[in-house]
């Protein structure tokens, strides 16, 4: 994704927002909220907050995304899985699709897109 690769320089910048993982999330909640999509940040479940769910026809698509400093560490996807947050849509949409993005706090770009389909 070479939007990220474009976000300006750390060395111009007065802040290290790059680092933190909502920098990342508040892009790609932007471009589904300008296309019209349905999104909730900061989604509670009774185990968390999911980082954003996208609803589109029946299906729900559940985003966790992670900072790391080198190396993927599938903690993204993982974190979906360990908490169950999928369950709070179960029997409310017929597909749920779990979406776990690492972002380089270094290079400033996805390292990781990890998803599966959930059997509903």
């Amino acid at each position: 994704m070479k939007i990220y690769s474009k976000t300006r320089q750390k060395k111009r910048i007065r802040n290290n927002l790059s680092s933190y993982e909502g920098f990342y999330a508040s892009i790609v909640y932007t471009y589904f909220a300008a296309s019209g999509l349905n999104c909730v940040v900061e989604d509670s479940t009774s185990k968390g907050k999911l980082d954003m769910a996208v609803f589109y026809k029946n299906r729900a698509y559940l985003f966790e995304f992670k900072v790391v400093e080198f190396e993927p560490e599938g903690k993204a996807l993982e974190q979906i899985k360990k908490k169950k947050y999928e369950e709070k849509y179960h029997g409310r949409y017929e597909e749920i699709y779990l979406i776990g993005v690492e972002f380089s706090a270094k290079e400033r770009n996805v390292l990781l897109f990890e998803w599966e389909k959930q059997q509903v």
